[in-house]
């Protein structure tokens, strides 16, 4: 498939909003070195929670929404994530393979080709998450607005958070921006692998170069242009085998479906 076979940007937005994206970048590249030795042959992607593949439960999140296209990128056993993502038709998929891992701001530079001029949605590929009243990403496209924003961050308060017992990474102000936390202050929120992005975000990015997303957030947020939601749903962090049994555990004592009804 050429940029040219790829679905038109005018594709129209799955929900209203101010600029709402109608594309998604999902990071899928990383070695998954935390969780070894279950990814020593598998990128973690496909590790299953809940009898499914964690990329497919953001896949299938992303075909409800009825965003049309996504970019997957690629690299620890690259081969095997493709093969499972060809046997996909909903939504588009173009896959952007590294030959070297060029870290998260990176990884989306090299495929902005794909991803076009206008605002995207970037989700790491092991992202899991229900919905509260309201689906998440429809929120987020409601909240997002380009004239003020350059990223809107999901957030999610570190008392409710599965999976997870490191420090909060963010604070956020009455005013929606977020901000890295002050020496000695307990950041109450996680980054929790979704945002909305503006591509101006990556325009000094370099092509040639690895570079991680949070070099970005810091001169977003020097510049107020750095904003967060707060996720009113439930959000499973996979970061680890014991966080994977609990996140499965937590699934099974409290009967979590993974679609709702």
């Amino acid at each position: 498939m050429s940029v040219e076979d790829w679905p038109s940007q005018d594709h129209p937005a799955p929900w209203p909003g101010k600029g709402a994206p109608s594309t998604a970048m999902l990071l899928a590249a990383g070695l998954g070195k935390r969780l070894r030795p279950l990814t020593h042959d598998m990128p973690k992607p496909l590790l299953q929670v809940a009898g499914k593949a964690m990329i497919d439960h953001v896949l299938d999140r992303l075909a409800e929404f009825r965003l049309p296209k996504v970019v997957v990128n690629t690299y620890h056993r690259a081969e095997v994530l493709e093969r499972h993502l060809a046997l996909r038709t909903d939504p588009v998929i173009h896959v952007s393979r590294e030959t070297r891992l060029m870290g998260t701001a990176g990884g989306i530079k090299v495929a902005m080709p794909w991803l076009g001029d206008a605002p995207f949605y970037v989700i790491n590929a092991d992202a899991l998450w229900l919905n509260g009243p309201q689906p998440m990403l429809q929120r987020m496209a409601m909240a997002w607005d380009p004239d003020a924003m350059d990223a809107l961050m999901l957030l999610m308060p570190t008392a409710r958070a599965v999976g997870m017992d490191a420090a909060g990474d963010f604070e956020l102000a009455v005013d929606g921006r977020v901000r890295r936390p002050r020496d000695r202050i307990i950041a109450p929120f996680y980054f929790a692998g979704v945002q909305i992005a503006h591509p101006r975000l990556f325009a000094d990015t370099p092509t040639d170069t690895p570079t991680p997303i949070g070099e970005l957030w810091d001169r977003c947020q020097e510049e107020g242009r750095l904003y967060g939601i707060v996720h009113d749903g439930v959000w499973f962090h996979v970061g680890s085998p014991a966080a994977l049994s609990e996140v499965q555990q937590a699934m099974h004592t409290n009967n979590i479906r993974w679609l709702e009804r």
